[in-house]
């Protein structure tokens, strides 16, 4: 008996832990738009949304997709991004934006604008008018 309900109690202790990802720290709640990647405009529409607790989805230019950001802030690191296959004329830009962010390894929410960092010099920057 004692065992069971302690076996509960453990269970129960990741739900009572805070969200420590990049979503508690002003990155949730808003469509964030990316406007440069690497110092260059980025050439299509692509967006991406945190939840709290670490779930993230967005649109790349031609398909939406869905990861999870496992770290906590401000780091960044995300689990292997899962996306539907759609065609269309921006599949280049597409998988330049999904593979720059599953590189990146930093995060920064500053007034409205969020940075995607790594080691490498690479940065994401995208802006939210939420």
């Amino acid at each position: 008996m004692i065992r069971a309900a302690a076996l509960t109690l453990l269970a129960s202790i990741p739900a009572c832990q805070a969200d420590e990802t990049v979503a508690r720290y002003g990155a949730a709640g808003r469509v964030w738009e990316l406007q440069t990647l690497n110092g260059t405009a980025f050439p299509a529409r692509a967006t991406l949304e945190f939840e709290a607790g670490g779930p993230v989805s967005g649109f790349a230019p031609c398909n939406r997709f869905t990861t999870t950001n496992t770290v906590p802030y401000p780091w960044f690191e995300l689990t292997p991004i899962a996306a539907t296959r759609t065609a269309c004329p921006d599949l280049e830009s597409e998988a330049a934006y999904l593979e720059a962010m599953a590189r990146m390894t930093q995060s920064e929410v500053r007034q409205g604008t969020l940075f995607l960092r790594n080691d490498e010099d690479e940065e994401l920057v995208f802006t939210t008018t939420d």
